[in-house]
């Protein structure tokens, strides 16, 4: 039985990974920000019989001594914690650099010193920037348009250099915009969403035109574990993406058709980013996926969507649809 460290458990994405691995048969250890609430995140919503197979370590990703006591003794290190939000790296970057560029920094040093048998570094669709070509594959260019872009760039980096420099067994993965069940309304989907069900009818968005390649959490779950999984993943960067776009304005007319006709769009200049900064259009290619790993697609976007307001719907009271989150 595979004992494996999730880093940033608590979080969305993590908070899925970890009940998957649960229900698969891994040993995992949770590594959760640390508050003087004893609280943990989305994990203190998981069913019983998954929280009690967990083991939780709370601490900080930026302080390498509790991010070396959480790597010992496990075989495989999963990733994910890190600061996600664009706009608010706009207002805070340092915080961003020492999250996500050092504290990539403490886990890579932690893994060489006790030998990991495979790392995983959660990188992002948004190093790529606006495509210059597409679907966007792992040649594409980096463009560092945003300060939450660029550390992730630095951060991705820094683990090809521990892949080049000790031969430690990192893979680079990068999902296109996850979204599902758990997610803040920081994102564009729960953003909607929300103020559909909340019953309001101006729909208050940025920027309608963007293109996003959207992935409903269960698939990009997936393929966090068939790249730890495979054998041939080691030093390799790569996408988990659907390979199909939607424009913004699009997916928000069709979330209203779902939920209330009668809402109308609203672009409101605070939502927008700066000119330079908004990636205008990403769509990723899933092949090297595919042709490294057993990883297929389970859930169309429609689907994604449903299972999503379902869950949203029984968890309104978890958002503020009052004001813009970032």
């Amino acid at each position: 039985m595979k004992k494996v460290l999730v880093t940033g458990a608590d979080g969305f994405i993590g908070s899925h990974l970890t009940e998957e691995l649960i229900r698969r048969g891994y040993q995992v250890r949770a590594f959760v920000y640390y508050n003087s609430f004893g609280t943990f995140g989305w994990l203190d919503t998981l069913p019983e019989h998954i929280k009690n197979e967990i083991e939780i370590q709370s601490g900080d990703i930026r302080d390498p001594n509790g991010v070396r006591t959480a790597v010992a003794g496990v075989d495989s290190i999963f990733h994910l914690a890190a600061l996600i939000a664009i706009p608010y790296s706009y207002v805070s970057p340092d915080s961003y650099v020492d999250t996500n560029v050092k504290g990539t920094l403490n886990i890579l040093q932690a893994a060489r010193a006790l030998e990991t048998g495979k790392v995983l570094i959660t990188s992002t669709s948004e190093v790529y920037g606006s495509a210059d070509y597409v679907p966007i594959d792992e040649s594409h260019p980096f463009k560092a348009q945003s300060p939450y872009s660029a550390t992730k760039i630095g951060a991705d980096r820094l683990a090809e250099s521990f892949y080049r420099s000790f031969s430690l067994p990192v893979a680079i993965v990068r999902p296109f915009n996850t979204y599902g069940p758990r997610q803040s309304a920081r994102a564009v989907i729960p953003t909607i969403i929300s103020q559909l069900l909340a019953g309001k009818e101006d729909i208050h968005l940025g920027s309608l035109t963007p293109t996003r390649d959207f992935n409903y959490v269960k698939d990009t779950v997936n393929g966090f574990i068939e790249i730890e999984a495979s054998e041939h993943t080691a030093g390799e960067e790569i996408n988990i993406a659907s390979q199909t776009e939607i424009s913004i304005g699009e997916l928000a007319l069709e979330l209203i058709k779902q939920i209330n006709p009668k809402a109308e769009i609203i672009c409101e200049n605070q939502r927008l980013r700066p000119e330079k900064s908004e990636v205008t259009r990403l769509l990723g290619s899933n092949e090297k996926l595919k042709a490294l790993t057993s990883w297929k697609q389970q859930y169309t976007l429609s689907q994604g969507l449903k299972e999503t307001i379902l869950w949203m719907e029984n968890n309104l009271d978890r958002y503020r649809t009052d004001r813009y989150n970032i």
